[in-house]
């Protein structure tokens, strides 16, 4: 079992940054891959980012060269900066754990907007 922690979510206006944390706990061992997924209102959710355990990330071309997905193995975290905001970046975000099965955390909101 994995436990994933996700903050750092909030307003912020068009073209501002955010980075959202997240913290895992627990089988951490076991953990192949991590990243982040959203929904926005009224939507599916999606993928945004994953960094696997090599330390190589990927990127939905949505956010590719505006955010980046970073891990700190000493702390168990997995980082997602955020710059350069968009109001269709709004949604609920959630962190992603694989092991060979999926955990997620709870999700922090982002809302971008003036």
């Amino acid at each position: 079992q994995v436990q994933l922690v996700e903050s750092g979510g909030g307003l912020v206006q068009p073209g501002g940054s955010l980075r959202l944390s997240c913290a895992a706990s627990g089988s951490i061992f076991s953990i192949k891959a991590m990243g982040w997924y959203r929904r926005a209102p009224g939507k599916q959710r999606e993928w945004v980012a994953t960094i696997i355990i090599d330390g190589k990330t990927n990127y939905a071309n949505s956010v590719k060269a505006r955010f980046t997905i970073s891990r700190d193995n000493a702390k168990n975290m997995v980082y997602l900066q955020m710059n350069r905001l968009k109001p269709e970046d709004t949604a609920v975000y959630y962190c992603n754990v694989f092991t060979g099965t999926d955990y997620w955390g709870q999700g922090t909101q982002v809302t971008v907007s003036s």
